[in-house]
């Protein structure tokens, strides 16, 4: 990170290294900002205006928490964030502890009063690591050494039992890599994750990335190809096959990621460089071991640590040391261990804490190695659950719950209904933080807990043991409903990133409460309750299929009696409109849809009604139903406009495109460039949620081919290009292929952009292949079909062929006629001319039937050229669809098409000795333009103009 340089300003404080700005809740060292939570800024900042004196705590949290009510843990914790942030150790202190009282600033500080700007200092931070809260204590070597794995390899594994600290030196490793990462250092804690097809859309959450695709991992990388980041995946163990499978694939596909992961066992990924974590170094052995030479053991340090803050007034003495370095041998320099036993030391002191776990550790026998230490933690764990008081050990069995971070406020509906009032809980955490039991995390938005996997899965086992876990399940199913809520409600004004760092996490415990509903009868209206709340969630982060999974069980029979018809409305609408853009128009889609727009009108719900015809618009679109896009585009509108709904001037995309392809430019233009021209708005109503496409997105790419047809070839490709940009931005698969293969392949196509096409389709058949897309990527090889005849390349029919079986089967017939073309003019390039004026034939009575004629100057220009093809004796059938299609091609007011047309009319007449009337027509059509001359048809006209009644080598 780059020095920034601070002049001293007002409310400007200055000791040793570091320079505090209050007013801009920044500190600075070494003219480098410093990482630290608001809260713990806060204290400093009351402690250096009052040096030398003592702040009691009562005034630290009046003045840090105003108008709250805290308790004295939350003091607790953001004071050791604050020691850390200044890097505190024994010989160097700012921050004094007054025993019984509070605390003092010691260091001496300078104020200054002359203002200055801060530059350069970045606002968005680009990591979600959490401000540490223990002074990391025997790790700094292991620490540079993954940093320096880091630098020379791309995936470095922290590997070591349960409670030795990986998650701790990973983060703190990670912290030393921010500066070296373009796009961030991102922390995916995967120890709450059950469904281990969940692993890449756990990565994606965590990098805030949002795609919607039907194959979550290859969406994953194909958004970080681009990207320089470090991925730190925190707790593998039970997911190590999965695990192992992703980070394979995205190191092959992402050049410049590099991944730190922790686990009981490597990877085993090839190239990965594997850090075994040994428990703290402990002294051996020795009755006349002295306090000065035991301290300089990690285990040690970090039971003194820990046990003055348990207990402010503990020093080490020369006679408790070999005791304490004997318990630290005992607990096998377990980092978790240690910790655990120091908080006990203010109720046995030292020798009685050794005599302790003497009774406690009595069973553990034979050789010392892994799985002992494992049964080391799970004693000490065990032994620190039986000196609870009842209220805290009901209190932890409870908290077990929580799939990862929670709140302090949890509390007051996961526990606080089982009999334990507000202030007796907050105060029973605080005890649980200070004994080690619960982790605290500063955050910016405030300490958060979590209990550690080991811990969990302790507390869980004696929930379960206690016949609680049932009651607290429901309880917990509630407060998910409430933070799915929340998270709705607060994407109403936060922004994006905001947003994201304050709700990616909920939805783990929203898939732990979904996986406990639906897994009993009994609980199926809560299930179907969790389902519905979390629609909004899954939709913000883009877990498109996992939301479709979701509400497709909703709607099975054996939820039906705990469902209404509002219910119904939702889950439809939403199933809807996930299938269409997972699997393509299949029947389930109109099925679903048209089943939610039926409950819409039943219910009178008038912008329900809107989504539901929305929806239906866009399947019949997509279908290649033109007429009946369009139709329901216009009851939309109807309703929209009826009803004074603010959304209804959105609600005429598909019906923008419908008429460009019925073939009224003129009305299409002016539809579409409304649209494109305002910004969609953020629709978050709960009640009716979908993954919607889209709206001006697809607008850009129909606009593009508009723009072609109406004699604008550089503002299409202009446009096509921006609706590109806008798709690669949004990370969404059909997006990005609606754009790739509807939009700039098109308008390639339609330039004869040979070499420009052959990339965008290349880029569109990965996508398509990527995500599991498979009616796109068969569109992707109808369009190299036309791309190869553009080329004068081999016409590949039998790739062809299983193409436009693979879109009849999907359902998808968006331009589906332009495929039959270009199939008959393949055919015809192979010799079978019949065959080939078939297609086209049928091609043509496809158009009129679905109301797509706006192709059909094209399929007659391709007609006309395929009897031309055939010899001087179809020539007059060859002239007659030349100027049919030129007729068609006047009568839609097309300047592309007139052009191109008249080209071949050209080229024909030369061939037959010369057409006066065609010649002037390609005249006409060339100058009606302004732009695009080195397209290719406008440079074919201007060569033939400056050449009149020179045959051309061969008519096109």
């Amino acid at each position: 990170m780059s020095g920034v340089h601070v002049d001293p300003s007002p409310r400007s404080y200055a000791f040793g290294s570091f320079v505090l700005i209050p007013e801009r809740q920044l500190l600075l060292r070494d003219e480098v900002p410093v990482r630290i939570g608001t809260r713990a800024l806060d204290m400093l900042t009351v402690l250096v205006e009052r040096q030398g004196q003592v702040v009691t705590k009562r005034q630290l949290m009046a003045r840090v928490w105003p108008d709250t009510f805290v308790d004295e843990g939350n003091l607790k914790v953001n004071m050791v964030a604050l020691r850390r942030a200044l890097g505190e150790d024994p010989q160097t202190s700012f921050v004094a502890t007054v025993v019984g009282r509070g605390y003092r600033f010691v260091a001496p500080v300078r104020r200054y009063d002359d203002a200055g700007p801060v530059e350069g200092v970045a606002t968005t931070p680009n990591h979600n690591l959490p401000h540490a809260t223990v002074r990391l204590v025997g790790r700094a070597e292991t620490i540079k050494l993954i940093e320096s794995d880091l630098q020379d390899a791309r995936l470095a594994s922290i590997v070591g039992p349960g409670g030795i600290g990986k998650t701790t030196v990973a983060v703190a490793a990670a912290e030393g890599a921010l500066g070296s990462f373009h796009d961030g250092v991102w922390l995916v804690e995967l120890a709450s994750l059950k469904d281990p097809a969940l692993v890449a859309n756990a990565i994606a959450t965590a990098i805030g990335m949002t795609a919607h695709s039907a194959n979550m991992l290859a969406a994953l990388c194909a958004y970080l190809r681009k990207r320089e980041m470090l991925i730190v995946l925190d707790s593998c163990e039970h997911l190590i096959d999965p695990v192992a499978a992703a980070v394979t694939r995205i190191l092959a596909e992402a050049e410049d990621v590099k991944v730190l992961a922790t686990s009981r066992e490597p990877l085993g990924v090839l190239g990965e460089r594997v850090r075994r974590l040994p428990g703290l170094e402990t002294p051996l052995p020795d009755a006349n071991l002295k306090a000065a030479d035991a301290l300089a053991f990690p285990a040690v340090q970090l039971f003194v640590d820990r046990a003055q803050d348990r207990l402010e007034s503990f020093v080490l003495t020369d006679a408790a040391a070999p005791i304490v370095a004997d318990i630290c041998r005992k607990l096998d320099g377990l980092a978790l261990a240690i910790e655990l036993a120091a908080t006990r030391i203010d109720t046995f002191g030292v020798a009685g804490l050794l005599r302790q776990l003497d009774d406690r550790f009595r069973l553990l026998e034979g050789p010392r190695g892994l799985a002992e230490r494992h049964r080391t933690l799970t004693a000490t764990i065990d032994w620190s659950y039986t000196l609870l008081p009842p209220s805290e050990q009901s209190l932890l069995r409870q908290l077990s719950i929580f799939a990862g971070i929670f709140p302090l406020q949890a509390i007051e509906q996961v526990v606080s209904e089982a009999g334990l009032g507000q202030a007796r809980s907050a105060d029973d955490l605080a005890k649980l933080v200070a004994k080690s039991l619960v982790t605290a995390e500063s955050r910016d938005r405030g300490v958060e807990y979590r209990l550690l996997d080991t811990t969990r899965a302790y507390a869980l086992s004696k929930l379960t043991e206690q016949g609680e876990l049932d009651a607290v399940r429901q309880r917990h199913a509630r407060w998910c409903l409430t933070i799915a809520d929340e998270s709705t409600t607060a994407a109403e004004w936060a922004t994006r990133d905001a947003w994201l760092t304050c709700n990616t996490g909920k939805i783990d415990d929203i898939r732990d409460a979904l996986r406990w509903a639906v897994s009993d009868q009994a609980h199926a209206a809560t299930a179907v309750q969790l389902t519905i709340a979390a629609i909004p969630l899954w939709k913000r982060l883009s877990l498109v299929d996992e939301c479709r999974g979701a509400v497709e069980r909703a709607l099975e029979d054996r939820f039906a009696e705990v469902r209404d018809s509002r219910v119904d409305l939702i889950l439809n609408l939403t199933l809807g409109a996930t299938l269409l853009h997972v699997r393509g128009p299949v029947p389930q889609v109109k099925v679903c849809l048209t089943r939610a727009h039926e409950i819409a009108e039943a219910l009178g719900d008038a912008e329900a009604q809107v989504e539901c015809l929305r929806g239906l618009s866009e399947f019949d679109l997509w279908a290649g139903n033109t007429r009946a896009a369009l139709s329901g585009s216009d009851k939309a509108q109807v309703v929209a406009m009826r009803e004074q709904i603010a959304a209804g001037q959105h609600v005429d995309a598909q019906g923008g495109s419908a008429l460009s392809y019925m073939g009224d430019l003129a009305a299409s233009q002016r539809q579409l460039e409304v649209i494109v021209g305002q910004p969609l708005p953020l629709d978050w109503r709960g009640r009716a949620q979908r993954f919607e496409f889209d709206q001006r997105l697809a607008a850009r790419g129909s606009l593009a081919s508009v723009l072609w047809l109406n004699g604008f070839p550089d503002q299409a490709v202009e446009m096509a290009r921006r609706q590109l940009s806008e798709a690669e931005a949004s990370n969404y698969a059909v997006s990005l292929c609606h754009a790739i293969l509807l939009g700039s392949a098109v308008v390639g196509i339609y330039n004869r952009d040979i070499e420009g096409v052959d990339r965008f389709l290349t880029l569109g058949h990965q996508q398509a292949t990527d995500h599991g897309l498979s009616v796109w990527r068969a569109m992707a090889t109808c369009l190299r079909g036309r791309w190869q005849l553009e080329a004068k390349q081999p016409f590949d029919i039998p790739s062809y062929q299983d193409a436009l079986a693979e879109l009849r089967d999907g359902g998808f017939r968006l331009r589906y006629n332009n495929y039959l073309t270009n199939y008959a003019e393949g055919l015809a390039q192979h010799g079978d001319f019949d065959a080939g004026h078939a297609y086209v034939d049928q091609a043509m009575a496809v158009s009129f039937d679905t109301g797509q004629i706006i192709g059909i100057p094209e399929m007659l220009r391709i007609k006309g050229q395929m009897f031309h093809a055939e010899g001087p004796r179809r020539w007059d059938k060859a002239a007659d669809c030349f100027r049919q299609s030129m007729e068609w091609a006047q009568e839609l007011k097309s300047p592309g098409w007139q052009l191109r047309t008249a080209i071949s009319l050209v080229e024909h007449g030369r061939a037959r000795g010369g057409d006066p009337h065609a010649e002037d027509l390609l005249a006409k059509a060339y100058e009606r333009f302004t732009e695009g001359f080195d397209t290719g048809d406008l440079r074919r006209a201007k060569a033939l103009l400056a050449a009149p009644g020179e045959d051309p080598p061969a008519a096109r």
